[in-house]
């Protein structure tokens, strides 16, 4: 629909216009400072150090920074009825959504390639390659979830923790897991719930622990086929996210 291309581009010049891209240069630049200090302070696996202290920088600023982009400019509509205005026009609002989130991922597919670059003298090919789809798709995980957060909160602050604290959760769920499976050779009844609980909120979040993996950057490299199931999963969840997100905006009344 012509209305969804025309979001898209307006949401990529908001982008441009904003300085977005020359913060994400900007934090790039710092990264590979960084990494090229720490290559002489290092006595041994200089390489190695770098390319870990690049990805996982680069990982979370990244994140960070479509986070914060996606809560602030859909504020920013809603504050200035901008919002109210575009679904006044005789199309659906799931265009609207569409429109929105087609450019946020095309946002978040930029800040990953940005992201990719730094790594290259430090990483093998093939290794890169899996780690930046990766973050493509992980990337695409959050922008769907801050649209739900904040059509949901219409706050920044409020929006913003509830990203976060589904970020970090789904990050450390496989640890938490660990955690609540170490129960003693006679577990309470509280052990046990509590260890049902966690497999249960296991169970409704992504596994973002095993995408964007920064020992595919290391060694030899994965093959193709660990992407299958990053991409089956950022589909499903990207699937239900929008489905959530809809459902709420289709029941707000501006």
């Amino acid at each position: 629909m012509p209305i969804v291309t025309s979001l898209a581009r307006a949401t990529l010049l908001e982008a441009i216009r904003t300085r977005l891209l020359w913060l994400a240069v900007v934090i790039v630049v710092i990264a590979f400072g960084l990494a090229q200090f720490l290559n002489q302070v290092a006595i041994t696996e200089s390489r190695e150090i770098q390319a870990a202290l690049l990805a996982a920088s680069l990982r979370v600023a990244a994140v960070f920074i479509v986070t914060v982009f996606v809560i602030t400019s859909m504020v920013r509509e809603l504050n200035d009825k901008i919002a109210e205005l575009l679904l006044s026009l005789p199309v659906p609002r799931s265009a609207y959504f569409f429109g929105k989130f087609a450019g946020y991922a095309v946002v978040a597919s930029i800040l990953a390639l940005l992201s990719a670059l730094p790594l290259v003298p430090f990483a093998n090919p093939e290794g890169l390659i899996l780690w930046t789809v990766s973050l493509v798709c992980e990337l695409l995980i959050v922008t769907a979830v801050s649209l739900f957060c904040v059509l949901s909160f219409s706050q920044v602050v409020p929006a913003f923790a509830a990203v976060a604290g589904f970020y970090l959760l789904s990050r450390s769920v496989a640890a938490i897991q660990t955690i609540a499976g170490a129960t003693p050779q006679d577990p309470t009844f509280g052990d046990r719930a509590v260890k049902t609980i966690v497999e249960l909120i296991a169970l409704l979040l992504p596994a973002l622990d095993r995408m964007t993996q920064t020992t595919w950057l290391l060694g030899s490299a994965p093959g193709a086929s660990t992407l299958g199931p990053v991409v089956g999963q950022t589909a499903v969840y990207l699937m239900l996210i929008c489905s959530a997100a809809l459902f709420d905006l289709y029941r707000k009344n501006f």
